[in-house]
């Protein structure tokens, strides 16, 4: 039986629990123009009478039932618009978008809101129409697509990063009509959900300051005192009589310091991200100074919490309350974190009392699914990937009634989005008992309601999945492909029904908001989206191991494996690179195009148990598929894999140690198919690696007698269907190469000066005579995107300290001046800066370090000619003595010059060097991309 996975709805619920901030500028006129009815007399209400109608659809709201409140209000509208009543009518679509919102109705609730913004626009309630673009902007961040929410906000969320200031909002933007009409209510509602739209996109300084603005004005706004504004979300200063005086009936105050101590919270989560990758390329004193960082931003993050949770008691504000207590008892949960087990106790009892006073609504629903899915201390661990959460529950007798009162509650209110989630709950519970008819049942009908509702069908994957897992323990192997298929189909497929954005590409789906928001939390997505794809391709290669490899089906199912593993590797590229990911994919006819008759393709996953090696070989017109499982466990080659780095890059080793786990690799990943490949006449090998066979050199394998280089030319890609076919236009080959000979410090972190960096860049210079350089205090990424704007350049030669990390923030290249270009904004620079349809061929990165032992730093190589747009890359996994550097490079150009592909001018140049240097000084350079 599969392991129990942690339950994947976290993610989800905690987005949810991100927008604490409400516009308190809803359904309180609407009495003023409605009389209220007389109590029971409900049933009497006269149908053509709309201001009883509009006062029906307000009970019935208030008391929870949404649904019920559409059809008067519906009807109310018909009214209102017979007899031209725009006002009125303008006030009923809004109100109507409120409920269409609660019981999940997106697509409707969108619309009324857009026509709420229209009636008022012509109405020229200016005041109004800002407000509303407010809600709806907070709708669609609700959802994720916090790119939506900001431009109706602001209208200018992407600044151009080389500008000093973040350029002003435009005119009809929420914030900027707040601002000229001195709606200081809805001013401080526009910055909360500004905040919470830039924390979503992961840009958490600016979210911060957004709201802290919004809290300064929500506090200012009881003394009736103008503040005085520059751009945005910044204030110049406080009015004379203004003081930091806390008010205990400001209504908007406790959101706001609860929103903060959510940002502070994902805020501490990056910088603890950061210092793991520093930590992992041996940067002591950066990592104390990110961890030191992390823990300042724990601590505002509960001091917030605490501050908001003392104020909604203050305020007798009972949801506000609640947040504040599951985002305290959330924090206390961390290892290192100083809140002590009685305050953490204190907290959740707490909670469960409130929970009984609260009324029913979404909060509460959420409110229950939290709490049943408390575990205790012992069970949490930081590690997601292994993170069982079938472990002992904090409330362990009370979960079980939490979950049903979260669907009754769920039901009562008809909010099937949380009434999704309960039941998928309720699934997991009962998986983890073993007992799978009610698991299926209750997944059933999670997975019902999120395929009937829009405003679920971000969670519809996790139910296809979990019943994809249920099936599979049940040995029911066609069910639980057919719902890991639809799985993975939601989770690629669902962008389609949201229409079409900017260029005619589609808008971003639930696979690439999951991933954007993600790659700013601990690794969720080793959690969420990941293992689906692994166990999936664990499931197809187990049933084509059943099969003859002469069958058809054999053929089928290898297929179905290699696309999910090609589609791993873009979710991958896409959670390591977030909101700056783009890519672009080619096609089956172009990639035939590019793996000619004489290559071979490898593709590795590493599962639970085994890791899976896949081979595409050439079969007449056609690709011939095979498989084996590795001949050890995935362990034992992940322990293989880190020993044949370490040992590799040690060349004062005589003994050759690195020879060991050279030949061991060698005999478990390609000794399988040799006799394959020499039948088939393989001169090219195309690795398609995954996690930590990422960070070695497979030139260096070694069969006993030679390694693999000797035999091969040998190239990586992340993907086929990322890799440009477009061979290399050997005509008019020019170079702009840069380059550092000195030393430098970049964040405290001392890098050595490169002594034959120079001898390296004239040597550019001499094989492409029309080559432009820039050495030393000339590097900077200013001169570096003046010459990519002016001039074409074929290749781009970089020869200076390039250092990857887990995160593109931590990935850079260090240019003169003892500053930094971080491989995010040398990609930028070069998709947008290079010249129409001439864009850079080749990039040579010559001396790059990758960290040891971990498997994400080398993303940000593998990305390189994802994000830079460029066909190619040279690059080197880790740093060699720059003159073994000039010597590999010159003669890697020369051999390209002389007609030979990129990955052959690599074996060439280094099995010349084989006689003379140890692997560790040729080894490490790799060829990434388009290999011809």
């Amino acid at each position: 039986m599969s392991r129990k996975p942690k339950s994947r709805s976290d993610r989800f619920l905690g987005i949810l629990f991100l927008f604490s901030l409400t516009v308190c500028i809803g359904l309180g006129h609407l009495p003023s123009i409605a009389q209220p009815a007389e109590p029971g007399n409900m049933a009497t209400t006269q149908a053509d009478n709309p201001s009883q109608l509009v006062q029906q659809g307000v009970e019935y709201y208030q008391a929870g039932d949404y649904k019920a409140a559409i059809e008067p209000w519906q009807n109310a509208l018909t009214l209102y618009q017979e007899t031209n009543n725009y006002t009125n009518s303008a006030i009923v679509r809004e109100n109507l978008a409120r409920a269409n919102q609660k019981i999940g109705d997106i697509q409707e609730a969108i619309s009324n809101w857009e026509q709420a913004i229209l009636d008022y626009q012509q109405l020229r309630n200016w005041q109004q129409m800002g407000r509303m673009k407010t809600e709806l902007a907070q709708a669609y961040s609700s959802f994720g697509q916090p790119r939506k929410a900001l431009a109706l906000l602001c209208g200018a969320p992407d600044a151009d990063e080389n500008s000093k200031n973040k350029p002003s909002c435009v005119q009809d933007s929420a914030l900027k009509v707040a601002r000229a009409h001195q709606d200081w209510k809805g001013e401080a509602a526009a910055l909360g959900s500004m905040g919470n739209a830039y924390l979503l996109r992961g840009d958490y300084d600016q979210g911060i300051e957004c709201l802290q603005t919004g809290l300064g004005i929500a506090e200012k706004v009881e003394f009736d005192i103008s503040p005085q504004r520059t751009k945005d979300c910044t204030i110049d200063k406080l009015g004379k009589n203004y003081t930091a005086k806390i008010l205990a009936d400001s209504p908007y105050r406790s959101s706001f310091l609860n929103d903060l101590g959510n940002a502070y919270l994902s805020k501490a989560q990056r910088w603890e991200r950061w210092a793991s990758s520093a930590k992992q390329r041996g940067a002591k004193e950066t990592t104390k100074e990110f961890r030191k960082n992390a823990n300042n931003n724990y601590n505002q993050a509960g001091e917030y919490f605490q501050q908001s949770l003392k104020l909604a008691r203050t305020q007798n504000h009972q949801p506000a309350q609640m947040r504040a207590l599951r985002n305290l008892i959330r924090l206390s949960y961390r290892p290192q974190e100083s809140i002590s087990i009685e305050a953490r106790n204190q907290w959740i009892q707490d909670a469960q009392e409130l929970f009984n006073e609260l009324p029913d609504s979404q909060d509460k629903v959420y409110a229950a699914i939290d709490l049943a899915k408390l575990e205790q201390p012992m069970t949490v661990v930081t590690d997601t990937s292994q993170h069982n959460s079938c472990g002992k529950r904090q409330l362990e007798a009370e979960t079980e009634t939490l979950l049903n009162q979260a669907v009754s509650i769920a039901q009562r209110i008809k909010d099937y989005r949380s009434e999704s989630f309960a039941w998928g709950e309720l699934g997991h519970l009962y998986y983890c008992r073993q007992d799978y008819q009610n698991a299926l049942d209750f997944t059933q009908k999670a997975w019902w309601m999120a395929d009937q509702n829009l405003s679920a069908k971000d969670s519809l994957y996790l139910w296809q999945w979990q019943l994809g897992q249920i099936f599979q323990d049940q040995g029911k192997e066609d069910e639980a492909v057919n719902a890991y298929k639809e799985a993975i189909a939601t989770l690629e497929g669902f962008e389609g029904e949201q229409g079409k954005g900017e260029q005619g590409k589609g808008e971003q789906g639930i696979r690439t908001d999951i991933l954007i928001a993600q790659r700013n939390l601990q690794f969720d997505f080793r959690d969420t989206i990941e293992p689906l794809y692994r166990e999936f391709a664990q499931l197809t290669l187990k049933r084509a191991d059943s099969l003859s490899s002469d069958s058809e089906q054999y053929q089928t199912e290898l297929n179905s494996a290699l696309k999910t593993v090609d589609s791993l590797k873009l979710a991958e590229l896409q959670n390591y690179f977030g909101n700056d990911c783009l890519l672009t994919l080619f096609n089956q006819k172009q990639i035939d195009e590019l793996v000619t008759k004489d290559t071979a393709v490898f593709s590795f996953m590493i599962l639970e148990e085994k890791a899976a090696i896949m081979v595409s070989l050439p079969n007449g017109d056609k690709r011939l598929k095979k498989f084996k499982l590795s001949q050890v466990d995935s362990q034992r080659l992940i322990k293989e894999v880190n020993d044949f780095r370490t040992k590799i890059q040690e060349s004062y080793d005589i003994t050759k140690a690195f020879l060991t786990p050279a030949k061991n690799l060698y005999n478990w990943l390609i000794a399988p198919f040799a006799s394959d490949l020499e039948s088939a006449q393989i001169k090219t090998l195309v690795f398609i690696q995954d996690g930590i066979l990422r960070s070695i050199p497979m030139a260096a394998l070694y069969d006993g007698k030679e390694f693999l280089v000797e035999k091969y030319a040998i190239a990586t890609t992340p993907s086929l269907t990322l890799t440009n076919p477009q061979a290399l236009n050997r005509q008019e080959l020019a170079a702009l190469a840069l380059g550092l000979t000195q030393p430098a410090v970049i964040d405290g972190e001392s890098f050595s000066k490169l002594e034959n960096v120079r001898k390296e860049i004239e040597n550019v210079k001499a094989q492409f005579p029309a080559s432009k350089t820039l050495l030393d205090d000339q590097f900077t990424r200013k001169s570096l995107q003046q010459e990519l704007q002016q001039t074409v350049y074929p290749i781009l030669h970089i020869a200076t300290h390039g250092k990857f990390g887990t995160i593109p923030e931590d990935t850079f290249l260090v240019t003169g001046n003892n500053e930094k270009l971080t491989i995010t904004e040398l990609e930028k620079d070069i998709r947008r800066l290079s010249r129409g349809s001439k864009p850079v061929e080749l990039l040579v990165l010559t001396a790059c370090q990758t960290a040891t032992g971990d498997d994400r730093t080398t993303l940000g190589l593998a990305g390189i000619i994802v994000q830079a747009g460029v066909r190619s890359a040279l690059a080197s996994l880790w740093y060699i003595p720059d003159n073994d550097t000039s010597e590999l490079v010159t003669q890697f150009y020369h051999n390209l010059q002389s007609g030979m592909s990129k990955a052959e001018a690599l074996k060439e140049a280094q099995k010349d060097m084989i006689p003379k240097r140890h692997p560790a000084h040729w080894a490490p350079f790799i060829i990434i991309g388009n290999w011809l």
